[in-house]
């Protein structure tokens, strides 16, 4: 304790980094960030934009960036994006900002990028299924692992899902996310000893459009496969490297 007391009396604690050692969080007007939770869980708290405003986003963001050197930020709309940038200019101008979609990444001048030897396999049947699939791209990007990304390739051409089976093959973990009826992760699934994690998408026509026929699907599958929730990249990426981690004791 006399330590921290001391380190933020000397300036080289915040007293945001304080709080987050003793309580493993920071309170702030926008509400809690989870900074203990990369060390607890394994992978960092991620900020949902959807929802909050250009100034709540811009906090959280902050805040994490003070106490853990980075931020991950999802469902982030233009207006946000310029929010940061404009605030971040000024509070944290060394600050990289990386974007993929609706999904951000921002980097503290002091961020120590991790290494992770497994590659991470990303597939998607369709454009309309990249968005969720950046999602889980950037988490994975995050905790240093290789990305292998194989885009439109939905089985209703299905010869352009087997043209790139070995690589499917030779990933150590799988995600793959598929609209409509889901059948893409449940193909991959059946010609692989990967594990296979599916991602639903909200995509589709008339009855079941909203991904709810693809989450069905995929829960019926007759092959092996984990399933996350309709549109939940973030969920998946994370997944992905927890198994990436066990499967290389790292």
């Amino acid at each position: 304790m006399r330590e921290l007391l001391d380190a933020v009396a000397d300036g080289t604690l915040s007293p945001e980094q304080a709080e987050a050692e003793l309580n493993g969080y920071v309170t702030g007007e926008a509400g809690r960030f989870d900074a203990a939770r990369q060390s607890r869980r394994g992978i960092p708290e991620a900020i949902l934009a959807e929802g909050k405003s250009d100034a709540q986003v811009v906090a959280l963001a902050e805040t994490a960036l003070e106490t853990t050197d980075r931020a991950l930020l999802t469902r982030v709309n233009d207006d946000q994006i310029d929010a940061l940038r404009t605030a971040l200019a000024e509070s944290v101008p060394d600050a990289t900002i990386e974007r993929r979609g609706t999904t951000v990444r921002v980097l503290g001048p002091d961020f120590d990028q991790p290494e992770l030897e497994a590659t991470v396999g990303i597939v998607t049947a369709g454009t309309v299924d990249k968005p969720v699939a950046d999602e889980a791209e950037i988490v994975c990007a995050d905790a240093g692992a290789t990305i292998d990304r194989v885009d439109d390739v939905g089985v209703a051409a299905l010869s352009r899902t087997l043209d790139q089976v070995e690589r499917f093959r030779d990933a150590d973990v799988l995600i793959v996310a598929a609209g409509r009826e889901g059948a893409l992760p449940t193909v991959i699934a059946g010609l692989v000893d990967t594990p296979v994690i599916a991602v639903p998408v909200s995509s589709g026509y008339g009855h079941g459009g909203d991904g709810e026929a693809a989450l069905a699907g995929l829960l019926q599958s007759c092959t092996v496969l984990s399933v996350v929730n309709i549109d939940a990249g973030f969920v998946a990426g994370a997944q992905a490297i927890l198994i990436a981690r066990a499967i290389h004791g790292s």
